[in-house]
């Protein structure tokens, strides 16, 4: 999925079978983007392919560095003490997820801007990030203002959590592959659905809309639907209004910087996975 930055909504998604890779599988969103649009991702899609086939659609790509290329600063046209431009250039063999036809479209070598910065918040697991990004402009697109486009880009992490978790989508229950795609479109639907009003509130009553609960929203559209249904057309504004304003009286509090303990809270029950079907676990029981 492709998540808006702006108002949390999913703008594109795809659907494949278990086994497809990631990269693979996310390449297929490129389709969706629109120019002038900067998709911020990991490292994962930190690849030649990806960065030349993002700037050719006329967006532009920032993205944490790859691990398996190494880190820097002698080398390149370097513009501060953690700015530089450098030259990538083609790699010698056909990568996987890349046919040859494909391999063979790709220019000689490609210049990218990288940037790195340490984190020195307590809790935080990485202390240094490189990133690689084809803003190349310095005036336009200064270091510090990559850097804290970067830093949203946890944000996606939460989305997914809400989807997951708020909304219950982390165990699909429908059995045949056409309905799971169903039950997520719907799940996508409520939530996209969920962002709307978020929009709508926030900027109808001056609060940053990224800033409001999600969860909160939920509950009060559920409270609100049965006035709503029950309301004349005449006063379905004025209840949606009231609606709004509901939704916009209280911000979730800016925590820049908040860190929490990687523990579980709630401990797991001291049973066995169930990996056989039920019928053959009753059997289990009857001969035990």
């Amino acid at each position: 999925m492709i998540f808006s930055l702006a108002t949390g909504a999913v703008t594109a998604l795809c659907i494949n079978v278990l086994n497809t890779h990631d990269i693979k599988l996310a390449r297929k969103l490129y389709s969706f983007l629109k120019p002038n649009d900067v998709l911020v991702g990991d490292r994962a899609f930190c690849a030649y392919a990806d960065m030349f086939t993002i700037k050719k659609l006329d967006c532009d790509a920032l993205f944490r560095k790859h691990q398996s290329r190494t880190t820097t600063m002698r080398k390149g046209k370097i513009f501060g003490d953690c700015d530089k431009l450098v030259t990538w250039h083609k790699p010698k063999s056909c990568p996987k997820g890349l046919n040859q036809d494909e391999f063979n479209a790709l220019p000689k070598s490609i210049i990218v801007r990288e940037i790195y910065y340490y984190i020195v918040i307590s809790g935080f697991r990485t202390g240094r990030v490189s990133l690689i990004t084809t803003l190349l402009d310095t005036t336009t697109y200064p270091t510090l203002e990559i850097v804290g486009l970067y830093s949203k880009r946890w944000d996606v992490e939460l989305d997914l959590r809400h989807l997951k978790t708020t909304l219950g989508m982390d165990v699909l229950r429908c059995k045949t592959p056409s309905m799971v795609r169903k039950e997520i479109y719907v799940y996508l639907l409520a939530y996209n659905l969920l962002r709307s009003l978020m929009w709508s509130a926030g900027t109808t009553y001056g609060n940053p809309p990224l800033r409001l609960s999600l969860q909160g929203t939920r509950h009060h559209l559920n409270n609100f639907i049965p006035k709503l249904l029950a309301t004349s057309p005449k006063k379905l504004l004025q209840v949606y209004r009231t609606l709004l304003k509901v939704i916009a009286h209280k911000a979730v509090p800016d925590r820049p910087g908040r860190s929490e303990p990687r523990v579980r809270k709630r401990r797991p029950k001291a049973y066995p996975l169930m990996t056989k079907p039920r019928h053959e676990l009753r059997k289990q029981l009857q001969t035990a």
